[in-house]
């Protein structure tokens, strides 16, 4: 079994309460690792470390270009141990090893898109408005980062806070989630191996009411970065107000994908899926919200059926399969109950909405994939984040019609559309009010491109220059050369 402690100033630990927390495989229930289960305690032991280190070592003064070839050398290390760190992240997860793969490809480029960007941010020159003097911008590091990353993607979106975190000189106290901390630990030695001096990056397991509140609430945190529900996002952003440190959320969505009458039809049907069902639903840009216009509804939802009763549900170890479990039981309980919602609401259930009856899978979380038709947009099933393996359709007639309904959540975090028609791209992908807006795509991002969110989706982006300056604070820096008396008082 894995064990897995705290690292706090360069070096491992137990929680000071000695408490220890049992880490399980959602696909069958198996224990997999014993860690440390912190308090706030432990948290504020970390946030000590990493200031001392900001404000008296060497690390936010280090060349930018020494700290892009420490996350350059951290890039080679998960590339070195991408099949462990994706085995790790399957069975702490449950989604497909070839997702998980995926995702360490994806954590690689992060790192090194970051280390080229480390020494790439001059600052900017003013043009003063006063003679013999110079005016110019700098950005610089913003101190002690306390970063919450969630279980459904744990290193990657780690990796998401890592990179630009440490590219701009920062210092880092990690939490992952406590029900999937084992990749957030294996990247921590691996920045350890790398070279990253004590003090730079700490870990602390446990709860988000302990440890994640200490983060928000301690006036020694600068910067508090979260991903996760927006209910805990609105609790940080509270927590945080009380010693203003900059707050930068990810809280999810519910993200419209619109099919018009014109699309082409099979790639619309496929990305459908893509866009629902990877990790079982357990994205924050899941598509779960079908919007298909009335010339393609019916052939569009019989299509989408047939295809959703062909997904292969297993061990995201085994070859062929195709969705994982949820990640516990509490999750498909949530997850049961917006279908007894659904039902209760006036939904039509056409496929799934029940656990599966297959012997094999009866020890680990699973759900079959859901398909609701009738929908409206009143329902709550419509408006909030189920975040499983279940979509819901809407069926509109007219483009203004559907950019209603599309807009009308207090999320905006994603949505995109299907069209063959260049005039609506424009006029769709420019009315969408959403932090990501994918024309005949779904679900795809980079690291050169912001991601985040409008309205209650977040605050502040992640990825890109963008996600580099988050960790940055901006200064005027004015010179003058020629000080000459103003002679204005008590002449």
């Amino acid at each position: 079994m894995i064990l897995g402690n705290h690292y706090i100033d360069g070096r491992w630990q137990a929680a000071a309460s000695g408490r220890e927390r049992t880490v399980t495989n959602p696909c069958d229930g198996a224990a997999i690792a014993r860690v440390a289960e912190g308090g706030r305690e432990d948290a504020a032991s970390a946030v000590t470390a990493a200031r001392r280190c900001f404000d008296r070592g060497d690390w936010p003064r280090t060349p930018a270009l020494e700290r892009g070839r420490l996350l350059d050398r951290l890039a080679g290390l998960v590339e070195r141990d991408r099949e462990e760190l994706a085995r790790l992240e399957t069975l702490d997860t449950g989604k497909t090893l070839t997702e998980s793969r995926w995702d360490m490809d994806d954590i690689a480029g992060i790192f090194r898109y970051y280390a080229g960007l480390a020494d790439k941010e001059g600052g900017e020159v003013l043009a003063s408005p006063h003679p013999g003097t110079t005016s110019r911008v700098v950005r610089e590091p913003v101190g002690v980062c306390g970063q919450i990353s969630p279980w459904n993607y744990p290193l990657l979106q780690a990796s998401w806070k890592m990179a630009p975190a440490l590219a701009a000189g920062c210092t880092i106290v990690m939490k992952p989630s406590e029900i999937t901390p084992l990749t957030t630990l294996k990247i921590t030695a691996l920045a350890e191996e790398a070279g990253f001096p004590p003090g730079v990056v700490n870990t602390v397991l446990g709860p988000g009411p302990e440890v994640g509140a200490e983060l928000a609430q301690n006036p020694d945190v600068d910067l508090i970065s979260f991903t996760g529900g927006i209910a805990t996002g609105k609790g940080i952003m509270r927590a945080a107000a009380d010693s203003v440190k900059r707050v930068a959320l990810e809280l999810g969505g519910k993200n419209p994908n619109i099919v018009f009458d014109d699309a082409d039809f099979d790639l619309a049907v496929d990305y459908a899926l893509n866009g629902v069902f990877f990790h079982a639903g357990q994205i924050c840009s899941a598509g779960a919200r079908l919007l298909v216009q009335d010339g393609v509804h019916d052939r569009f939802v019989a299509t989408l059926r047939d295809r959703m009763k062909r997904i292969v549900l297993g061990s995201g170890l085994d070859e062929g399969t195709q969705m994982g479990p949820l990640i516990s039981a509490a999750h498909r309980d949530k997850v049961e109950h917006y279908v007894a919602l659904a039902r209760e609401e006036g939904a039509r259930l056409v496929l799934g909405g029940a656990r599966p009856d297959n012997p094999h899978l009866q020890a680990g979380f699973f759900y079959r994939p859901t398909l609701f038709t009738a929908c409206e947009s009143t329902m709550r099933i419509v408006q909030e984040e189920v975040f499983g393996p279940v979509v819901t359709v809407e069926r509109f007639q007219s483009e203004a019609e559907v950019i209603a309904l599309a807009n009308g959540t207090i999320y905006g975090l994603a949505a995109g559309f299907w069209t063959r028609d260049p005039d609506r791209m424009e006029r769709m992908a420019g009315a969408l009010r959403f932090g990501t807006v994918w024309i005949n795509d779904f679900n795809v991002y980079f690291v050169q491109a912001p991601w985040g969110g409008f309205k209650q989706s977040g605050i502040g982006r992640e990825l890109g220059r963008q996600g580099l300056e988050e960790y940055t604070e901006v200064k005027h820096i004015y010179h003058n050369y020629e000080t000459r008396a103003v002679n204005w008082f008590g002449v």
